[in-house]
């Protein structure tokens, strides 16, 4: 049908604008925050756009709703501007049936949108602990490079130079700010370094340096002590806060949220990616019902009004989440909110019609 291939053409160009657009907003916020770790030393920037690609999938599962909520307001908005609704009904074709048009391409979204969140997503986010705790939770002497300051905690270091192997330095500068207060600071200083490899001890780097010298600094005074080695073993705890929070829950897979689902957090989690989804037939609803001006309005008057109802739906949607994980709801809830905004929806969408009977009835009471 031309006007289904016209509506739907519309509605996913759109959309994807949108989403394209939120998504780099997001990102965009998320990259910089790597970007400054980067920059200090606790990650490795070669596996900058590796993070991000993981984490894109958890950030479209709440984009990817709302983006399509938006696309559909602004096409049926600018039907109504454009007078192509006025020319649709007269033609008998109502904005209810425009919504039955769209619906085969709702449920592609609804799919879209059910991958992601069962499957896609909790992968992402185990490669992502994976990608950050091999390489990304670095320290010291990982990510040294030549002739270059790294500050990595409460260490700042350099290196002339370094071997490719990254088992050899030379000319290097080692600074430890005091942790305590009333203890010194350590300045280092040698002609090369080596680092040696412990097993079964990850938690830290450790180096041997020759020739060189130590001083211990406190800060604000004249004070200091210094001493000459030829030989000095150096270690360097890794830094402990420098880890990335991810949720054990949201990272695993599906089959393993059903086994343990008498578990209120997996319950909740579960019941997150199975009825979310369907948040995308609730964006239908409300946006035909919400998305009527006139066109001297302009289609952007209900857009942020509309925007808020739905991202209400969104955070409602949170809400049982938080509730169900603590046991006091159950993971019916979350289809028991999506019914209630779908019942909204057809009131709001019925509106022109039950306007004029509440108003007789009003009138009747009153006389």
């Amino acid at each position: 049908m031309i006007i289904r291939r016209y509506l739907v053409k519309q509605v996913v160009s759109t959309s994807l604008v949108v989403i394209a657009l939120l998504t780099l907003i997001m990102m965009g916020g998320r990259l910089i925050k790597y970007f400054g770790m980067a920059a200090q030393g606790r990650l490795d920037a070669g596996i900058l756009f590796s993070i991000i690609g993981y984490r894109l999938p958890e950030f479209l599962t709440l984009i990817l709703p709302l983006g399509f909520f938006i696309g559909l307001m602004l096409v049926f908005g600018r039907l109504y501007v454009d007078h192509e609704m006025a020319v649709l009904n007269g033609s008998g074709v109502s904005r209810h049936k425009l919504a039955r048009l769209l619906i085969p391409m709702t449920l592609v979204f609804v799919v879209v949108q059910g991958v992601l969140m069962i499957w896609v997503s909790s992968w992402g986010l185990r490669q992502f602990d994976a990608l950050t705790n091999e390489q990304a939770v670095r320290t010291g002497f990982d990510l040294v490079r030549p002739k270059e300051f790294i500050s990595s905690g409460p260490y700042t270091i350099y290196a002339g130079s370094l071997s490719e192997d990254r088992k050899n330095l030379k000319d290097i500068f080692f600074y430890q700010r005091a942790t305590k207060e009333g203890k010194p600071d350590v300045m280092i200083l040698a002609q090369e370094a080596t680092r040696v490899e412990i097993k079964d001890d990850n938690s830290a780097n450790v180096v041997d340096l020759v020739q060189g010298r130590r001083y211990e600094i406190f800060p604000g005074t004249p004070k200091y002590t210094q001493a000459e080695f030829q030989s000095y073993r150096l270690r360097l705890e890794n830094d402990k806060e420098a880890k990335f929070e991810s949720s054990d829950v949201e990272a695993l897979p599906i089959s393993q949220l059903w086994e343990n689902r008498q578990d209120p957090v997996v319950s909740s989690e579960l019941g997150w990616r199975l009825f979310v989804p369907f948040a995308m037939i609730i964006a239908l609803i409300l946006a035909v019902a919400l998305s009527e001006v006139s066109p001297r309005q302009g289609r952007y008057l209900k857009l942020f009004p509309a925007l808020l109802i739905f991202a209400s739906l969104i955070v409602a949607l949170m809400a049982v989440k938080t509730r169900v994980s603590k046991g006091e709801m159950g993971i019916f809830a979350y289809p028991l909110v999506l019914m209630a905004y779908a019942i909204a929806g057809a009131l709001f969408s019925r509106k022109q019609k039950l306007a004029p009977k509440i108003k007789k009835q009003i009138q009747r009471v009153r006389s």
